[in-house]
């Protein structure tokens, strides 16, 4: 049996700024700080015991969460850059509101290339790649019980990872995500079908913004 905890991270100063997330990197709020420990409280109990890996984005949003659930469960942290937020490029940083009068909506014939309007933006394409190749090598290694914290648009392409979705076909699926939410993935030993047990769960918390 193997157990995936996805989280995406709590709180950010970029929620509470109203500027746009991606790769511009800033830290938790006190909510933030907050909201991450009941996480890790409740990923304790859905955890057990036993051996767990954490893995998480290296953007400091995410290490922050991922490193109070470290504590929480006396683990390390292994950090990378594969499981950050897609990068806005440019429009990283700057009020939402500027990026929304830029944006340019996806086409029906190729979401997956789609830079939203912003040139130096990643694609679906790009982020996905980098995405499902973390994925799948996370979920090779033997360990049972794994925990992984990310951001509120990289959780659509894990689970879609993690249920082997084409490449191309992920440019059509979302699965939207508040901040500190837990989404449980699991595949049994016998078929090695995988669920997706929980998604986006936020019931240990009060209602987080839209993360990303």
């Amino acid at each position: 049996m193997k157990d995936l905890f996805v989280v995406t991270h709590t709180q950010s100063i970029h929620h509470v700024e109203n500027r746009v997330g991606g790769w511009y990197d800033t830290g938790l709020t006190p909510r933030g700080e907050i909201g991450a420990r009941v996480t890790a409280e409740r990923l304790a109990r859905m955890v057990g015991g036993g051996d767990v890996e954490i893995f998480s984005s290296d953007l400091l949003r995410a290490s922050q969460t991922a490193a109070i659930i470290a504590k929480r469960l006396r683990q390390p942290v292994v950090e990378t850059a594969d499981l950050r937020e897609i990068s806005y490029g440019s429009a990283g940083g700057m009020p939402n509101d500027w990026l929304a009068a830029r944006q340019t909506p996806a086409p029906d014939d190729n979401r997956m290339d789609h830079r939203g309007g912003i040139d130096d933006a990643e694609t679906r394409r790009d982020m996905a790649t980098r995405v499902y190749r973390c994925l799948e090598s996370i979920v090779e290694r033997p360990c049972e019980k794994q925990v992984i914290v990310t951001h509120g648009f990289a959780l659509t392409f894990v689970i879609a990872a993690w249920i082997k979705m084409p490449l191309d076909a992920a440019g059509y699926v979302s699965f939207p995500a508040r901040s500190g939410s837990i989404t449980h993935l699991r595949q049994d030993d016998f078929w090695k079908s995988r669920s997706v047990v929980t998604l986006a769960n936020i019931s240990h918390l009060n209602q987080e913004p839209t993360d990303g």
